[in-house]
């Protein structure tokens, strides 16, 4: 069974960072992609990067470029979403996808699996 698990969120201060987590099990860590979505209340889902695990190749949105980073540990089965210069808009639920990897990823693929998610929350 494919499990998703995101952990690192919380509640910081604009302009401090966060390192979010996404733990995965029940697949192999090596043929897939994982993304990270965020959604708040009252927005649509968006999709800010992925990363192909077998090449690490990556993607970002452009609105988080220079902010996020997208890595793997695959010792670890995991990848982590490092988010520096937080602002107040990016206060939403963050969680993590996979997909079957193919030649690099997108957010707008179909993601099969998903996360719960993990709260950021950025006051001013």
């Amino acid at each position: 069974e494919v499990q998703l698990v995101e952990s690192g969120g919380g509640l910081v201060q604009a302009g401090g960072s966060l390192r979010l987590s996404c733990a995965a099990s029940g697949f192999t860590f090596d043929d897939y992609a994982i993304g990270w979505f965020r959604q708040a209340p009252g927005k649509e889902r968006e999709g800010v990067s992925c990363i192909s695990i077998g090449d690490g190749e990556t993607y970002y949105i452009d609105s988080v470029k220079g902010r996020f980073t997208i890595s793997s540990d695959n010792a670890k089965n995991t990848v982590y979403l490092q988010i520096d210069s937080l602002k107040p808009e990016d206060t939403a639920n963050y969680y993590c996808a996979a997909e079957v990897a193919r030649a690099g990823c997108h957010p707008g693929d179909i993601w099969p699996y998903r996360g719960q998610g993990t709260q950021v929350t950025v006051s001013p």
